[in-house]
C-alpha cells in the first residue's frame, strides 16, 4: 500500500465497502457523539467520514487530534448505518472504521476557522491566506477559475485562434493608467515597466503578418483598488484579428463568452443573441455605459410635460436648451413612505432630493362594497397597502381582476399625488403616467438638469429602485454589446478636448471625420461587453493609418513629435504596410467573479492584496536596502510627513 494513501478523500463509494483503505488529509471537523469520535477527513478531492470508537486500537490517538491536523488514517470501509447517509456528499454512503492513525503535521491554534464560512476580517484572512484557501467555498472558486481559463483557451483555439506570449518587461506605457516601474541594474537610471495591457504588442504581431491570435495575459496597473478591481495585477483574454470589421470581431467573440457562461452558469439562463446598445442609448435609458439588463426599469425623457408648467424649479431649468428632465418608473412604489425613503436616499448621495409623483393604489369607489367578494378583496388590498406591501397589493388585485374580468377597467384614469403632481396639474400628470405605462400603486421619480452631469446619479437611482422594489432577477446572466462610444469628450478641468475611451480606435468616418467633423460628435469603432452591470471586456477596430493616428492625437492636443515619442513602436511600424485589424480584451477575473456568484475579486484570486495594495502574507511592498539602491544607482526622495 502507498505510504500515504490508497484513495483520495473524495473517491470512496459503496463499491469499496469491506476494503482496507488508507487516506491522508486534514481533520476538517471532529465530533464526539456519546464517546464515539467522528473525524471528517478532507483533502483537495473531497471529504470522508471516519469513525473511532473505544474498541478501536486508534481511539487513544484519535482523542488527541485537533482541527486542521494533517493525518494518515488506515481502516475498513463500511456502509453508514441506515438513516445516517449524507446525500450531499459523494462519499455519503460510506465511512471508515479507523484502525490506525499517524500524525503527519500537527497544527497550532487556528487564527481563523476553516470549517464553515464564518465572516472574518479581511486582514486576518489575507495574512493567513493559506488557511483561508482551505475553506470549501473559496477552494472551489479557485478551482472554478482554473476550469474557466481552460474553457476560454479551448474555445479560442476551436475558433481558429493561436496563442502567443508577449513580454512582461517592457517600456513605460502611455495608455493612461499608472505604470509599475522596475529599475534596471545594467542601465542605471532607466526603468522597465510591467505591461498595462499587451495591446500594442498584439498590434505589432499584426504588422508581422500573423492573424487570429490570443493571449491570457497578466496586466499591471498601479490603480486604487475596489471590490471589482484588483490592486496591481489582473488577467485579460486579449485577442487580435486582421482584415476584419466590427461584426467579424463580434462573431468570433460572442460564441466564446456565451459558451463559457453557459458552461459555468449552473443552469442559470444566459443571453443567446446579445443586444447591441449604442453608448448614447445606454446612458439615456440605463444611466450607465455598463447597464444591468436584469433591471427592467428604463428611463425616459419627460421634459415636455414640465416645460412651462407650474413646477417652477423644473420649468426654469428647461429654459436652458441643454437641460432635460428624466423619469424613472417605480412599479409598486406608489406609497408616500417609499417615495420619502427614496428622497432621503438621494439626499444621502449628496443630491438635493429625488422628485416623485405617486399613483396611489385606491379602490375606493371602484368596487361595490355591498358585494361580499368585492369587499373582501378591497379590505385585503387596503391592509397590504397600509403595511407598505404595495407590490403584493397590486398582485392581489390583478389576480382578483383576472378571475373577475370587466369589473375594474384597465384603462381607468388614475390620479397622481404629491407636490409635483399638484403643481403641474392632472393633465400633465396623466400624460407622464401614460408615457411611462404606470398603473395604480406605481410611482415615477425624476432627475433634472444637464444630463452630462446627472446621468450617473440617475443610473444609481435606477439601480436603487430596482433593488428596493425587488425587480432584479439575480438568477440570470444578461450580456450585451455597448457600441458607438464617443471618440472624444470635453475635459472641464483642463478646458480641452480629450480622448473618451481608447485613443487607438478607428473613428467612424475615418480621416475625413477627423478633418471635417466636430470632434465631440465623432463616434469610434469601440465596444464593450457588459454583464449584469459590470464591464467584462473592451475593444475596438484599430486606427492603423499613421496620418489618421496623428490627426486623432492632434485633436486631443498632442503634436506629431509627441505621438512619435510616446507611441513610436506602433507609429513606426504603421509606416510599412499596416492591415486593417481589430480586437478586444476580456477581463478574466471579472468573468470568474460573476460565475462564482460573488462581487469581490478577492474571493476568486489566489493571493490578492488588500485595499491598500499590500500583500499581508508575504509582506509586499517590502523595504529596500541601501545595498540594493546602490546597485541600481537610485537615491530616494520620499515625501515629508
Amino acid at each position: 500500500m502507498h505510504r500515504y494513501r490508497s484513495h483520495t478523500c473524495g473517491a470512496l463509494r459503496d463499491s469499496h465497502i469491506d476494503q482496507t483503505v488508507r487516506l491522508s488529509g486534514w481533520c476538517h471537523r471532529i465530533r464526539d457523539h456519546g464517546g464515539v469520535l467522528f473525524i471528517d477527513l478532507r483533502d483537495h478531492y473531497g471529504l470522508t467520514q471516519c469513525v473511532a470508537d473505544p474498541d478501536s486500537p486508534a481511539f487513544a490517538q484519535a482523542e488527541k487530534l485537533r482541527s486542521e491536523w494533517v493525518v494518515r488514517i488506515d481502516g475498513k470501509a463500511r456502509r453508514r448505518p441506515a438513516g445516517t447517509e449524507n446525500p450531499e456528499l459523494p462519499t455519503g454512503e460510506v465511512e471508515i472504521y479507523v484502525t490506525e492513525i499517524e500524525v503527519l503535521g500537527p497544527a497550532g491554534e487556528l487564527p481563523l476557522p476553516v470549517f464553515g464560512e464564518q465572516e472574518y476580517p479581511e486582514d486576518i484572512r489575507l495574512k493567513y491566506r493559506f488557511l483561508d484557501l482551505r475553506r470549501e467555498k473559496l477552494h472551489q472558486n479557485i478551482m472554478t477559475r482554473g476550469a474557466i481559463v481552460d474553457s476560454m483557451r479551448r474555445r479560442m483555439k476551436e475558433q481558429g485562434f493561436f496563442e502567443f506570449q508577449t513580454p512582461i518587461l517592457t517600456a513605460s506605457s502611455p495608455e493612461g493608467a499608472r505604470d509599475f516601474l522596475v529599475p534596471s541594474r545594467i542601465h542605471p537610471g532607466k526603468f522597465y515597466a510591467l505591461p498595462q495591457a499587451p495591446q500594442q504588442y498584439k498590434q505589432l504581431l499584426m504588422m508581422s503578418g500573423f492573424d487570429r491570435y490570443f493571449q491570457i495575459a497578466p496586466c499591471f496597473r498601479d490603480e486604487d483598488p475596489r471590490a471589482d478591481r484588483l490592486p496591481g495585477e489582473f488577467y485579460q483574454l486579449d485577442l487580435e484579428m486582421s482584415f476584419v470589421e466590427q461584426d467579424d470581431v463580434f462573431a468570433a467573440v460572442e460564441p466564446v463568452i456565451t459558451g463559457v457562461f453557459e458552461e459555468f452558469a449552473k443552469g442559470k439562463p444566459v443571453t443567446k443573441n446579445w443586444p447591441r446598445i449604442p453608448f448614447a442609448e445606454a446612458i439615456r435609458k440605463y444611466g450607465s455605459d455598463k447597464p444591468d439588463l436584469r433591471n427592467p426599469l428604463l428611463m425616459q425623457d419627460v421634459s415636455e410635460h414640465f416645460r412651462g408648467s407650474g413646477f417652477k424649479v423644473f420649468a426654469r431649468m428647461l429654459e436652458n436648451s441643454k437641460n432635460q428632465v428624466w423619469a424613472i418608473p417605480g412599479p409598486g412604489g406608489g406609497s408616500r413612505a417609499f417615495c420619502d425613503r427614496m428622497n432621503s436616499w438621494a439626499q444621502g448621495e449628496g443630491q438635493p432630493g429625488l422628485g416623485y409623483i405617486m399613483f396611489p393604489l385606491d379602490v375606493e369607489g371602484v368596487l361595490d362594497l355591498n358585494n361580499a367578494d368585492q369587499k373582501l378583496i378591497r379590505d385585503k388590498v387596503e391592509e397590504l397597502r397600509k403595511q407598505g406591501k404595495i407590490i403584493e397589493a397590486i398582485k392581489a388585485l390583478e389576480e382578483w381582476q383576472a378571475r373577475n374580468p370587466g369589473i375594474i377597467a384597465d384603462d381607468r384614469s388614475i390620479a397622481g399625488a404629491g407636490p409635483l403632481a399638484n403643481n403641474i396639474g392632472p393633465e400633465r400628470t396623466e400624460a407622464i403616467r401614460a408615457q411611462l405605462g404606470l398603473k395604480a400603486g406605481d410611482a415615477a421619480f425624476f432627475v433634472a438638469g444637464d444630463p452630462a452631469k446627472f446621468w450617473k446619479f440617475a443610473g444609481l437611482a435606477r439601480t436603487k429602485l430596482g433593488e428596493e422594489l425587488n425587480l432584479i432577477d439575480k438568477d440570470r446572466f444578461e450580456l450585451a454589446w455597448v457600441v458607438d462610444f464617443p471618440m472624444y469628450e470635453y475635459n472641464e478641468e483642463e478646458k480641452k478636448v480629450d480622448f473618451s475611451h481608447n485613443p487607438f480606435s478607428m473613428p467612424q468616418g475615418g480621416l475625413e471625420a477627423l478633418n471635417n467633423q466636430d470632434p465631440l460628435t465623432i463616434n469610434a469603432f469601440q465596444y464593450d461587453i457588459t454583464c449584469n452591470g459590470y464591464e467584462i471586456a473592451s475593444g475596438g477596430i484599430r486606427n492603423h493609418r499613421p496620418e489618421a493616428m496623428v490627426k486623432a492625437f492632434e485633436i486631443a492636443g498632442y503634436g506629431e513629435a509627441e505621438v512619435v515619442e510616446r507611441f513610436g513602436g506602433i507609429y513606426r511600424a504603421f509606416q510599412y504596410g499596416a492591415p486593417p485589424h481589430g480586437g478586444m480584451a476580456a477581463g478574466v477575473d471579472r468573468i470568474v467573479m460573476l460565475l462564482c456568484g460573488t462581487t469581490n475579486l478577492r474571493e476568486i484570486s489566489l493571493f490578492p492584496m488588500n485595499q491598500r495594495a499590500e500583500d499581508l502574507l508575504m509582506g509586499a511592498p517590502s523595504e529596500v536596502t541601501p545595498k540594493q539602491l546602490r546597485e541600481l544607482h537610485i537615491r530616494l526622495n520620499l515625501p515629508q510627513d
